[in-house]
């Protein structure tokens, strides 16, 4: 395969990914700012810090609604809005059009335009509708790729920039909700809790996931422990790196070499193969997050660097 086709489908599996996780996100924001009690600005807030694309409206004394929305899901000049998302997925298929299905095509192109001229006021208003069309459009991607793509290594780069989206959003959204809206050990396991970690499980869809293996008890550390742990959960890190690496895999089973990439998943795996989730809380959670967010980030520089692109 050309580095080129490559580079375009890794790509567009992040940008698809991330449109959906982006629009998951806002959609928690949404929910928790409408609960009675809930501070509004501190819900925003959360999804502007976990998105990673918008320092500048997280760490703002006054912050508005619109202003979330605007930079999330509409912004041109934001490479991670669900706009640029879309269109920069959009952009990559067609330059490859060829190694896309029709129906993979026809996922892409569907209603492309429909946020170009849309502002904040109006997304604001219409905005569960405007989540939905947006996860309904990642979701037809999605489906039409597991239909009709062959499984060669076409679908290996197009489903590891995927899991690598997914589980870079995942850590970041467990490490601000539990380090800047419950920063102190002391208030994890209140009322409050409740509805903060269940709008967690809300923005992986886990919430019934999660119900089937721990019956509705809601505390962090089970939490924690199904979004980073549980091997069968589809969004989480367990999950996300083993299947990083089996597709790792197949690719140097393909071109007859191994790399750094490689070495870097198959670490990942042992080392949360070997955790307990006493033994994460105890050595720090952040710290853990933080350090799988670098691991996360350096893989995707590394899949770049063994494949050129």
């Amino acid at each position: 395969m050309l580095s080129r086709t490559a580079d375009n489908l890794f790509w567009m599996g992040r940008y698809m990914e991330r449109a959906d996780a982006t629009a998951r996100l806002i959609e928690m924001g949404y929910r928790m700012a409408m609960l009675p009690g809930s501070n509004e600005m501190d819900e925003w807030r959360s999804v502007a810090a976990a998105s990673g694309s918008a320092p500048d409206i997280a760490e703002a004394k006054m912050l508005k609604p619109g202003e979330v929305v605007g930079r999330l899901l509409l912004d041109p000049e934001n490479p991670s809005s669900i706009r640029s998302c879309l269109n920069s997925a959009r952009a990559n298929g067609r330059a490859i059009r060829t190694a896309l299905t029709q129906d993979m095509w026809e996922a892409l192109n569907d209603g492309w335009r429909q946020l170009g001229q849309m502002d904040a006021d109006t997304a604001l208003k219409n905005l569960p509708s405007l989540l939905e069309w947006a996860k309904n459009r990642t979701a037809a991607f999605r489906g039409a790729t597991e239909g009709s793509l062959l499984r060669n290594d076409g679908y290996y780069f197009l489903r590891m920039g995927g899991l690598i989206e997914r589980a870079d959003m995942t850590l970041r959204l467990l490490d601000v909700k539990y380090y800047v809206l419950l920063p102190e050990t002391d208030v994890v396991g209140g009322g409050r809790d409740y509805h903060q970690w269940t709008s967690v499980l809300r923005a992986t869809s886990a919430l019934r996931a999660y119900h089937h293996v721990y019956k509705g008890d809601y505390t962090p550390w089970g939490i924690a422990d199904f979004l980073i742990l549980n091997a069968i959960f589809p969004r989480s890190i367990s999950f996300c790196y083993r299947s990083i690496q089996h597709y790792l895999d197949e690719v140097a089973r393909l071109y007859g070499e191994r790399h750094e990439c490689q070495s870097i998943a198959r670490e990942m795996v042992d080392r949360l193969d070997g955790l307990g989730i006493e033994q994460l809380f105890q050595a720090g959670l952040h710290e853990f997050v933080s350090d799988a967010i670098d691991t996360t980030r350096r893989l995707s520089g590394e899949i770049s660097k063994a494949y050129h692109f």
